[in-house]
């Protein structure tokens, strides 16, 4: 009898433990957000940024879907117009290509007045939110090799136009965006009047620098020069040189979280975890992580861990 009673004291006191674990567990399970899916452009920095939106989402309770190398400017645009992913970093400067008529060019090449324009052109026409963008300028540019550069003199790309003009070798590693695309390369082309031949370019599917750049350092093929970004952090370890634009042809690329208002309505606190992180990447703070990456080989998600731990975003 005094077992059977025992028996009952225990399976009473257990009770109350099982029911707070199920409630435990129905509390977590509450307090689970998303599906959200993060994405970024085929990159260095598209991974390191992307990579930092992930860690700071799943930090902060989300379950996030892992797009980050999700494709180039047109795929990545297109899969969160269609609602495929729900956030990327995007760059301000990439209005001018969305919308060629919407505003005047100088628009783009104002750092504000561009944030301004294509934050109210993207709400209007596909209910996307751009978050506060970074203050660091990620524009297009042409670097050269620094002997080419130090033996002709150039500086600019005016210098560089007057060498090809004047029979000077010279080939190009870029990405067919890059070639392609009519703010890009044709832009340049147009404004300093010089036009290279296909026998000139050595273009590669994807849009990262770290490939281009690399193919200019080792003068892969004939490569002497490299499409390049504003933040590349290897371009000093590889002994580039970018080539002014003094003709101010590229807009101010300001990188940015663009996000699906649907989304954003539902988790509003996406908007006050991405903003610190983001004011916080200057001009030299992403060529240092960027050259972490290029350089060094650091694998992109480490490299954003350590910054995001550094800085006080991750415990």
């Amino acid at each position: 009898m005094r077992t059977f009673r025992s028996m009952v004291v225990a399976v009473f006191l257990l009770v109350p433990v099982l029911f707070a674990g199920a409630t435990g567990s129905q509390e977590e399970m509450q307090e689970q957000k998303g599906p959200v899916t993060v994405a970024s452009k085929i990159d260095t920095e598209g991974a390191l940024l992307g990579s930092m939106i992930v860690q700071l989402l799943e930090a902060d309770g989300f379950q996030v879907e892992d797009s980050t190398q999700f494709g180039p400017t047109d795929v990545i645009r297109k899969a969160i117009i269609n609602g495929e992913i729900d956030i990327y970093p995007e760059y301000t400067g990439n209005g001018a290509f969305f919308y060629p008529e919407a505003a005047s060019p100088d628009v783009w090449k104002d750092p504000q007045q561009g944030y301004e324009t294509i934050k109210r052109l993207d709400m209007e026409n596909h209910n996307i939110v751009w978050l506060q963008p970074a203050p660091a300028n990620n524009t297009w540019a042409i670097a050269v090799r620094q002997d080419l550069a130090e033996a002709e003199g150039l500086d600019t790309l005016d210098d560089l136009a007057s060498y090809i003009e004047d029979g000077g070798e010279f080939k190009l590693a870029a990405s067919e965006e890059f070639v392609t695309r009519p703010d890009t390369l044709p832009a340049f082309e147009d404004t300093y009047g010089f036009d290279l031949s296909n026998d000139q370019l050595l273009t590669f599917s994807g849009g990262n620098t770290a490939t281009t750049t690399q193919a200019a350092a080792r003068e892969t093929d004939g490569v002497n020069a490299a499409m390049a970004y504003g933040t590349d952090g290897n371009l000093s370890a590889l002994n580039l040189r970018v080539l002014e634009d003094s003709r101010n042809v590229q807009p101010y690329y300001r990188p940015a979280p663009i996000v699906r208002q649907e989304v954003l309505d539902e988790y509003p606190e996406i908007e006050s975890i991405l903003e610190p992180l983001f004011s916080s990447l200057d001009l030299e703070t992403l060529q240092t992580l960027n050259a972490r990456i290029a350089v060094q080989g650091e694998n992109a998600a480490q490299v954003a861990e350590d910054y995001l731990t550094e800085n006080g975003f991750l415990e």
